[in-house]
Order: C-alpha cells, then sequence, then structure tokens
C-alpha cells in the first residue's frame, strides 16, 4: 500500500548545486538552531560555475549567485518522504524536519511538489523473491506506524498540508481524496508519475537519496540529494552520472544487480564470485549494454575472464532475480492529475516549519522531564 501527497505554490535564491561527487569550490558556512539551518557561501573572490540543473549554469562571484536564464520546461519535484524520516536508522520526526524546511526554503522554490509516502505493506511481490529486501526498512516503518513515531504520521501530514502539499493518503477515508494502490512502494509511484509528468511537457526533480531513482536520470530527469555530512540538499544530474561512471544511468540497474545494494538488503554476486567487483561489472555491461544482452552473450561464448565468466552462466537466474527486485515499476495504477502541477502557495512556509520546530522542542522537554521523573 503505497501513500501518496501532493501540491500547489514557491521562490529564493537557489541554493548551490555541488554535487557530492565533484569537488567543492566554496566553503559552506553552516549555522544550526533548532535544526533550522542557513547556509552561506562564502570565500575567494574567484568566479565558477555550479550545474543548478538540467544544463543552465550558476555563476558565483564573492559569494553572489547569479541566477541562470530560465528555461522553457518548467520544474515538477517529487519528495520521497518516508527516508527523511531517519537519522540512521532511527525514526525521527526532527530528521524530516530539518530537510523538508531546507527543501522548501532552498530547493523547490516556487515549484509543484508531489510528495510519496510508503503504504506498510510496501512490495510484497519483492519482499517474495528476497525476504531481505529493505528487511531493516520495513522493521523500523511498522515501527513508525505504532506508538510515538505512529502518531508523528499525523504532524508530518499536518505539515505538508499547511505548506500547500495537498496529501492523497490511500485507505484514509477522512481525507478528501483517496487512492489505494496495493503492494506497491513508493519508488513504483513515483517512477510512473515522472513518465507521465515528462509526457506533460515538464521537467522532473527527485528529492531522495535512494540510489534506486539513478535508473531515472535523463536531461529532463535530475536528483536532489540530502548531504548530511554538508546539512543541504545537492543536485545530482546526468553530467555527474556520467562523470562519475563514464556510461549511461541505463546502465546503472545492470551494474547494481551484480554489485548488489546494501541499502536495500540486496546482495551482489561477490560472495558467489570473489574478484567479481564494480571494476569487473562496469567494464562488462558498458560493453554489453545491458545485463540481460551480457547473460545471453555468456550463455554461448566467453566474454571475459573464467570467474566472471563462471559467474554469469552459473548464477544467471540470481542476477535477473536481481534486476526484477532493483527495477522500478512504471505502471502503477495510478494518474497524474492537472491540480497537483500548480505552483505551490509558499506564505505559510515560515510560520508552519517555525510552530514545527517549536512543537519538536517541547516535546524533546517534556520527553526529558518524563525520563528524569523515571529515573528519580
Amino acid at each position: 500500500m503505497v501513500e501518496v501527497a501532493v501540491p500547489t505554490r514557491v521562490h529564493i535564491t537557489p541554493f548551490l548545486s555541488v554535487s557530492s561527487y565533484l569537488p567543492i569550490c566554496r566553503k559552506i558556512v553552516v549555522t544550526k538552531v533548532a535544526r533550522k539551518i542557513s547556509g552561506v557561501v562564502a570565500s575567494s573572490s574567484s568566479t565558477f560555475s555550479t550545474s543548478s540543473g538540467f544544463g543552465s549554469k550558476q555563476k558565483v562571484d564573492d559569494g553572489q549567485v547569479l541566477l541562470p536564464k530560465k528555461t522553457s520546461k518548467k520544474r515538477v519535484f517529487f519528495l520521497d518522504v518516508n527516508p527523511l524520516c531517519y537519522e540512521g536508522s532511527k525514526p525521527s520526526l526532527q530528521s524530516f524536519a530539518h530537510w523538508v524546511s531546507l527543501f522548501f526554503n532552498q530547493v523547490s522554490l516556487s515549484d509543484p511538489v508531489i510528495a510519496v509516502v510508503d503504504g506498510e505493506r510496501g512490495s510484497e511481490h519483492r519482499r517474495q523473491l528476497l525476504p531481505s529486501y529493505k528487511a531493516h526498512r520495513w522493521k523500523f516503518l511498522r515501527q513508525f506506524s505504532k506508538g510515538h513515531v505512529g502518531r508523528s504520521h499525523g504532524v508530518i501530514t499536518n505539515v505538508l498540508r499547511k505548506c500547500n502539499v495537498p496529501e492523497i493518503w490511500e485507505g484514509v477515508d477522512t481525507l478528501k481524496q483517496v487512492i489505494k494502490i496495493e503492494g506497491h512502494e513508493a519508488d513504483d509511484v513515483i517512477a510512473t508519475l515522472v513518465g507521465q509528468v515528462l509526457q506533460s511537457g515538464y521537467r522532473v526533480v527527485i528529492a531522495s537519496p535512494d540510489k534506486d531513482f539513478k535508473q531515472l536520470l535523463s536531461e529532463d530527469v535530475q536528483l536532489v540529494i540530502p548531504l548530511e555530512e554538508l546539512e543541504r540538499w545537492s543536485f545530482y544530474t546526468l553530467k555527474h552520472y556520467m562523470a562519475q561512471y563514464n556510461c549511461d544511468p541505463c546502465c546503472d540497474l545492470s551494474l547494481r544487480c551484480i554489485v548488489g545494494d546494501q541499502a536495500d538488503g540486496v546482495p551482489g554476486i561477490q560472495h558467489l564470485a570473489p574478484g567479481f567487483g564494480q571494476k569487473t561489472a562496469l567494464k562488462l555491461i558498458k560493453k554489453h549494454g545491458s545485463l540481460e544482452n551480457l547473460l545471453k552473450t555468456a550463455a554461448v561464448r566467453t566474454v571475459g575472464r573464467q570467474y566472471a565468466q563462471d559467474a554469469l552462466t552459473k548464477h544467471a537466474d540470481y542476477l535477473r532475480r536481481n534486476y526484477e527486485i532493483l527495477s522500478l515499476r512504471r505502471d502503477v495504477d495510478i494518474r497524474l492529475r492537472e491540480e497537483w502541477l500548480v505552483k505551490r502557495d509558499t506564505s505559510n512556509d515560515s510560520r508552519t516549519l517555525s510552530n514545527f520546530f517549536k512543537f519538536l522542542e517541547e516535546t524533546q522537554k517534556f520527553s526529558h522531564y518524563n525520563v528524569s521523573v523515571s529515573n528519580g
């Protein structure tokens, strides 16, 4: 079951889009106040350019950001909510407050935002194929639906609503709009809606730390990733991917099927074929174009060293299972609505987020008080 939330209106100078995979040319000064952050660009007087999305450039001189020329296509953001609700592996409302505040104030600006939240059941099909698939995440998600964090669910939806991101939470009859999507993850809902948004003539930005979305990268689809070490969001584009891997993002899924995805609990082939690492996998995938082409070729002739050849022929079904698990579905039964593409009204942001931080401070003080009383 998947829960989707969505918008209506957002403008602030875009924050510098320094990728986590590229050298950082500026010093970022971060000031933290009750989990609120204001990033300040500071340093020398040299001028440099940095990608701000979809081929446009921002020039920075003496800390001043010069806005790029507007492109013809407007942006639509997808906000992958669940990963933002964790600090490490621990459910955390503070983490959600921190990242969503930065997102609204420095990233999405006045663009439409479609927020998507996993349902409790997620993808049963994937877990049937591989019980370890996101096992840790579902464990914490069950905690998220109970007790203190479960009560926080309503707090999250309230913040999104007040920031004019209208919710579409399936299975909740008390809300105005209800969509029921059994056995699907937020990732699949986003992948499905991305195609529909592109067909409507928009560009797409997916806000998530989940690297599964790299398989969707294109000229009109990019990611914006929360970087804990810098405490800010960073854009990740098609150019960044090609600079990092020297191949097209269409190879990303095939590559991860071989090397595995630790975050999703999907093991690679290394434990079956020691030495078959990312370097070998990338070389073979680039040469043959896809995992399926590689497996078909390996079935009729030698494609590499003996350990690689043996692994590809003996464990072809294992690799195809990984492909089915890691591949994002794009056929979820959900249709894009025109009202989701309207600019988000930001007039309530400041008050809503300020009240949210105050609520978290009061809740934390109350928790500490209860702990002190129980220990006393």
